[in-house]
C-alpha cells in the first residue's frame, strides 16, 4: 500500500472491481491503477455488482491508499434501470447509479479530499459529476453509443426498440456528461469519432496496453488447435465472433480444422456450439498458454467499440492475427505486414489457408506484429499520457 505522503491523492471512480481480469474495463483500470500509483495516492472506489472476494482485493492493495467497494444489489439493478426508463437518462446509468451509495460517495470525498478524480465509463459519471472542489477527468474508454447503436441492427422485437431508446440517450448523454469534467480521454480515434462534442477535438486519446508478462515470451506451447478465439464470452459481440467462426467461416475450411474458443462465462449460445473439432474451454488459468495452444487468432469482430485487447495479447505473444477492419480502425496495424484482414467469411477462410501454407508471410506476420504492439502498446508507454494530462490540470 501506498504510504508516501508527499503524492497527490488521486480517486479513482469505477463501475467495477478492477479485478479479476475478464473484462475489458478491469484490465485497463487494473493497469492504469498500476502506473498511475507511481505518480499518485490513488483512493479506488468503485460500485460492483458481484461480492469482491478478499484475494481480489489483495491485488489491488499494493496500489491503492484505500480501497471502497458499494455493492448493487438486484433489486437495486431493477429499480435503477426500471426508473430510468421514464427519464431521459440511459438505463445503464440508472443500473448503476443509486442514491442510497452516492450519499456515502459524498461522505468518502469529503474525507479524502482528493487533489483530482479520475472517472472510468460514463455510467459511473453520475457519481462525481457534481463534485467541484478539485479537476476531474472522464474515460469515456469507447463510444458507448455506438456499441449500442450496431447491436440494434441486428435486434429483433422488442430488443431492438430498447436498443434504439438506449442508443438515442446514450448518445446525448456522452455529449451532456463533457461538461462536468475537465479532462477527456477515449481508447481510439475511431471511437473519438463517434462522441459529438463541439470541444470533441479536446479529448485525448489512450490506448489500452499489454502487460510486460506477455512481452518476451517464448512460443514452446504445443499447438493443439489451429484456430483460437478469446474473450469474455458472455459479451455479445464476442458471442457473435464466435458463432461466425463456426458456423461461417469452418465450412468453407477442411473439416479436419480445430478452433478452440477460451474465455470466462461462456452464454448458452456458444456453449451449443461445442462439437467433436470446437473446444468451448471456459474460464482458463493461463491465458497466454490458450493463445499459445493455436496456429492462428481469429477475431471477427462486427459489433463493439474500442481496441480489442484480444489483439494486442495475441500479436505481443506471437500469434499471427486475423481481424475486421473495424477491429484494426482503433488498432492501427499495418495489413498484409503487420496482421490481415478479413470482413466476410470468405475473406477469413482465404487468409486463414494462406496463413497455414505460406510459412514466410506467417513469419513477417508474427516478428512484424510483436514488433508493432512492443513499439505503440505498452501500458508504461501509453498511460504517461494520462500522468502527464492528470499533473496539467
Amino acid at each position: 500500500m501506498h504510504s508516501s505522503q508527499t503524492y497527490k491523492k488521486l480517486v479513482v471512480f469505477t463501475s467495477r472491481f478492477p479485478f479479476p481480469l475478464e473484462k475489458g474495463d478491469k484490465l485497463r483500470a487494473y493497469h492504469q491503477i498500476k502506473e498511475l500509483s507511481k505518480h499518485y495516492e490513488v483512493h479506488l472506489i468503485c460500485t460492483s455488482e458481484h461480492k469482491v472476494e478478499e484475494k481480489s482485493k489483495t491485488q489491488l492493495d499494493p496500489y491503492c491508499a484505500s480501497i471502497n467497494v458499494f455493492p448493487i444489489g438486484l433489486i437495486q439493478k431493477i429499480f435503477g434501470s426500471g426508473r430510468k426508463i421514464f427519464t431521459h437518462k440511459p438505463i445503464q446509468v440508472g443500473y448503476f447509479h443509486h442514491l442510497t451509495i452516492q450519499w456515502k460517495v459524498n461522505k468518502l470525498l469529503k474525507e479524502i479530499q482528493p487533489d483530482h478524480i479520475y472517472c472510468q465509463l460514463i455510467r459511473a459519471a453520475e457519481y462525481v459529476k457534481n463534485y467541484h472542489e478539485c479537476p476531474k477527468t472522464i474515460d469515456y474508454m469507447d463510444a458507448l453509443s455506438k456499441g449500442i447503436e450496431r447491436r440494434s441492427l441486428t435486434a429483433k422485437g422488442i430488443r431492438k426498440i430498447i436498443f434504439n431508446k438506449e442508443y438515442k440517450r446514450l448518445l446525448n448523454y456522452e455529449n451532456s456528461i463533457f461538461e462536468y469534467f475537465e479532462n477527456h480521454t477515449i481508447i481510439s480515434q475511431q471511437d473519438k469519432q463517434y462522441i459529438f462534442h463541439k470541444n470533441r477535438d479536446q479529448i485525448a486519446v489512450i490506448p489500452n496496453g499489454v502487460d510486460e508478462s506477455f512481452i518476451g515470451q517464448h512460443n514452446n506451447t504445443p499447438k493443439t488447435a489451429d484456430i483460437v478465439f478469446i474473450g469474455n464470452m458472455s459479451y455479445p459481440p464476442n458471442v457473435t465472433a464466435a458463432q461466425f467462426i463456426v458456423n461461417e467461416i469452418t465450412p468453407l475450411l477442411k473439416k479436419e480444422i480445430k478452433i478452440k474458443i477460451a474465455g470466462s462465462n461462456p452464454a448458452k449460445e456458444v456453449l451449443k456450439l461445442a462439437q467433436e473439432n470446437v473446444e468451448i474451454t471456459g474460464y482458463v488459468d493461463d491465458i497466454k498458454q490458450a493463445y499459445q495452444s493455436a496456429q492462428i487468432f481469429v477475431a471477427p469482430m462486427f459489433l463493439g467499440t474500442g481496441l480489442q485487447n484480444k489483439l494486442l495479447e495475441s500479436m505481443a505473444l506471437g500469434v499471427p492475427c486475423i481481424t475486421t477492419s473495424l477491429a484494426n480502425n482503433a488498432l492501427g496495424a499495418k495489413p498484409e505486414k503487420e496482421i490481415l484482414i478479413a470482413d466476410t467469411a470468405d475473406e477469413f477462410a482465404k487468409r486463414i489457408k494462406r496463413l497455414s501454407s505460406n510459412d514466410e508471410l506467417r513469419n513477417n506476420i508474427i516478428n512484424n506484429g510483436r514488433s508493432f504492439i512492443l513499439e505503440n502498446y505498452e501500458w508504461s508507454k501509453v498511460t504517461q499520457q494520462l500522468v502527464e494530462l492528470i499533473k496539467s490540470s
